[in-house]
């Protein structure tokens, strides 16, 4: 029923896949279009982050303090779903990395507990951040407690407005949380001057995160998904579930993850990804987004900004526009404009399959494995699960006996009124028009005629 494994085997090493790429990435521009530098980003980040995401080591050691840390939740247990198996009468065996039992109810201290200890490390005594659905903002809120930093974080006004809860839970970790847009920020106040009902992005929330931490002493940005150092500290999840998946003499044939930035997926994939180069295993990665943010399944793969104030440099990228602004679907999490290049640029060389499901379809898929795994899944994996349903339906009717893995990356404790929502009839099955993408890629050519599409 579920794979454990002993505190001894938490992985001493996370796995960087930049030196197993099939390409090299493209670098990150300014807007003049030139490679950033390192001390430009030294600004924003702690140092020994931006080597991190520059490094072209394969392994990096995981320092003891936040092995220490870990312990509170991890190893964390593989399921295997034999109750979904029986009600889809599937040959396909169904199983899920359970991350769900980490303090803040997600992946997401994965990388925040990290961030946290080399800011502290350099002498950072407060740290600021965006969040949407609320699970990076509260990871971040505890990996700050663990280290006695101060947090900031500014929360997706919609989301702040939907989920208290997780405002609350930052809140008695220590951090100061404010609805995006917000008055607290130059950037913030010229939004809501323009338009004082504006429901917030992600977008927004970091322009307002940045500005906050360029403008203060002692204070450093941190992002919870995207980039390549946050994905590579994810890796301890698909670390853990090779090995126990040799704990049961099995291996995935297909691994799905839901994608908003791309961490948890990352997290889980790449680890596969490399037995995949280094030993020729034939293993299929699916990528999974709403269709209200279909930033890989309808965005335009180019340089653009990962925040609407264009603080930050330009990454290659699936994108929609960085000025795009999300339906207020309830998977918070996953209404982010762009994804992180590493998957990108897997998906452009087809290596990743991307897919795009509305949330009505989604929540009907989260319903049916609450009732028979009983674990309520947070909206954001939901979408993996309905990819796997769907999955395993085409295996009962090909009569294929398919090993499938998933991430349950976080647990829908405090998204109840998603699911009264979903109850009751009140969830729409936003679709994000293709002529809003044309038309942001059109701002972005504007802007950058130098960008190539």
């Amino acid at each position: 029923m579920k794979v454990l494994l002993s505190e001894e085997e938490i992985p001493k090493k996370w796995y960087n896949i930049l030196p197993d790429l099939p390409e090299s990435l493209p670098p990150p521009l300014d807007k003049d279009g030139n490679p950033v530098k390192k001390e430009d980003l030294e600004v924003v980040f702690a140092k020994e982050l931006i080597r991190q995401e520059m490094s072209d080591e394969r392994w990096i050691r995981i320092p003891e303090e936040v092995r220490e840390v870990y312990r509170l939740w991890r190893p964390t247990p593989l399921f295997r779903a034999v109750r979904l198996e029986r009600y889809l009468k599937t040959p396909a065996r169904i199983y899920y990395k359970f991350e769900s039992i980490s303090p803040a109810g997600s992946h997401k201290p994965n990388t925040a507990v990290a961030q946290a200890y080399y800011n502290m490390k350099e002498g950072i005594e407060r740290l600021t951040t965006e969040t949407g659905a609320g699970q990076w903002g509260s990871a971040l809120a505890f990996g700050c407690s663990m280290f006695n930093l101060d947090a900031t974080i500014y929360m997706v006004k919609v989301s702040y407005m939907q989920k208290p809860f997780r405002r609350i839970l930052m809140e008695l970790w220590g951090a100061e949380v404010y609805p995006s847009p917000s008055e607290k920020t130059e950037f913030g106040r010229k939004i809501l001057e323009k338009d004082p009902e504006n429901p917030g992005s992600l977008g927004i929330a970091i322009s307002e995160a940045i500005e906050d931490a360029v403008t203060h002493e002692n204070t450093k940005y941190t992002l919870g998904s995207v980039l390549n150092h946050v994905l590579l500290h994810q890796t301890i999840i698909g670390l853990e579930a090779r090995r126990q998946f040799e704990e049961i003499d099995d291996y995935p044939d297909l691994i799905v993850g839901c994608i908003g930035g791309g961490s948890s997926f990352s997290g889980l994939f790449w680890p596969f990804y490399y037995d995949r180069v280094h030993r020729n295993v034939n293993v299929e990665f699916l990528a999974v987004e709403p269709t209200a943010c279909p930033s890989v399944t309808k965005g335009v793969y180019t340089y653009d900004h990962g925040d609407t104030a264009r603080m930050t440099p330009l990454l290659k990228m699936h994108t929609l526009g960085h000025d795009f602004i999300p339906p207020p679907i309830h998977a918070g999490g996953l209404r982010y404009h762009g994804m992180a290049p590493t998957l990108c640029l897997l998906v452009k060389k087809g290596i990743v399959n991307a897919r795009a499901y509305n949330q009505v379809e989604v929540f009907d898929a989260a319903s049916i494995f609450a009732k028979t795994e009983g674990h309520i899944p947070a909206p954001e994996p939901a979408h993996a699960i309905k990819a796997v349903i769907d999955e395993a339906i085409k295996c009962r009717e090909n009569g294929e006996e398919k090993s499938i893995l998933f991430l349950l990356c976080g647990h829908g404790h405090f998204d109840m009124k998603a699911y009264q929502d979903y109850l009751e009839g009140k969830l729409l099955p936003y679709e994000y028009p293709s002529e809003e993408v044309e038309r942001s890629i059109r701002r972005l050519k504007e802007l950058y005629p130098w960008i190539e599409f």
